[in-house]
């Protein structure tokens, strides 16, 4: 069984229990090495996916992939990088019919290709391999690196919200199984002791309220304008849930992946969220580091519930009951400013990492264009 990701034509485990599998592989394409397989749906919302990969075995993939063969005698591998080249040059965008721009055969086949002798076709696929081969190893190394910083970014943030930063000191059992041993003088109770549920709505017009939403990846709260290339923009506002400063905004149904973030302003948010005021002495900074921890993600799924992982929703009652650590407000505050300050420095080290990234990857799309349109000859 073969997948294309992140433009690769992978082999994908029958027995996996990640993603979703068919209840029978009845009508999958049967696929051969050197066929070139294209994703050429939902061109209407997704502008970032690779969307060409080159099969290097024998196997079936899913038909609402369009799987292409060679039949000339065309360098299967030039075919695949001038597709490539095409397609990061987002030449299948606008292609499309239907209300999410889908792209079939009968769209495809009409694509003209720069067809250089078969020897030089053979020479650029060379060049090519060699040159992307080191270039991925670069890519690669990077990716891994980056991968660290995060992994120390969370270390270091566990050890600080589970065991503060005063160094050693009297310990006791927390009683909560990822945390383990905690500071004597911290307590342990539920969030429903340190966070109000607030179920504030909204009726002013759109254009009178500061519209935010939850960006996932970082859990960070911000001015939804800052999205609105994606579509997701609200049309009205009714109804919507009010955020004020400092209060903690929850994506119910990803919440045990991180979608848990501090708000720094006033605004309105969807209904979808669920939004906490922190009760007095509660530092709603300590607990947004905490919230984010790969530990209390575990705890959002364990109380959680529903059917299959993109459907699990951990509402408010069960949110409220998770026990947590509460440290001195005094000490709360102490931990936010080293939190603050270690992060900042990790991640401007993952943004030049990133950055450098984003170079390479530049790079590389250029190599690829300026070698399959014939800007540039292998020599």
């Amino acid at each position: 069984m073969l997948s294309l990701s992140y433009g690769k034509v992978k082999r994908k485990s029958i027995d996996t229990v990640e993603g979703l599998l068919p209840e029978s592989f009845d009508g999958y394409n049967i696929i051969e090495k050197d066929d070139i397989v294209l994703r050429l749906t939902d061109l209407q919302n997704d502008h970032t996916s690779l969307r060409v990969g080159l099969a290097e075995e024998r196997g079936i993939i899913t038909s609402a992939y369009l799987t292409i063969r060679n039949r000339s005698n065309f360098c299967p591998k030039y075919l695949y990088y001038y597709l490539h080249s095409f397609d990061i040059a987002k030449g299948f965008y606008g292609m499309g019919a239907g209300v999410r721009q889908g792209l079939n055969w009968d769209g495809v086949k009409w694509l003209k290709i720069l067809a250089p002798s078969v020897p030089e076709q053979e020479r650029i696929a060379a060049f090519l391999d060699a040159e992307c081969a080191e270039i991925d190893a670069v890519l690669e190394k990077t990716h891994a690196s980056i991968e660290e910083y995060k992994k120390l970014k969370q270390a270091v943030i566990t050890q600080a919200v589970t065991k503060g930063i005063r160094g050693d000191r009297p310990m006791k059992n927390s009683g909560i199984e990822w945390i383990g041993d905690i500071p004597a003088e911290w307590d342990v109770v539920r969030i429903k002791n340190l966070f109000d549920y607030r179920n504030e709505r909204n009726f002013k017009p759109l254009e009178e309220v500061n519209l935010i939403s939850l960006y996932t990846d970082k859990g960070v709260v911000q001015h939804c304008d800052l999205d609105e290339t994606t579509g997701n923009k609200a049309s009205n506002a009714d109804g919507y849930k009010l955020v004020y400063e400092n209060d903690i905004v929850v994506n119910i149904i990803l919440c045990w992946m991180g979608a848990i973030g501090r708000s720094a302003y006033f605004g309105v948010t969807s209904p979808a969220y669920d939004v906490y005021s922190p009760k007095q002495k509660t530092n709603s900074k300590f607990y947004h580091y905490l919230f984010r921890t790969n530990g209390f993600s575990g705890d959002c799924y364990k109380v959680g519930r529903g059917i299959m992982a993109m459907r699990w929703r951990t509402y408010s009652d069960q949110f409220r009951a998770i026990k947590v650590v509460s440290p001195p407000q005094s000490e709360q505050e102490e931990i936010v400013e080293y939190l603050d300050e270690k992060c900042e420095g990790i991640d401007d080290l993952i943004a030049k990492k990133q950055q450098y990234l984003t170079e390479i990857e530049n790079y590389k799309k250029s190599l690829i264009y300026e070698y399959v349109t014939g800007k540039k000859e292998v020599v």
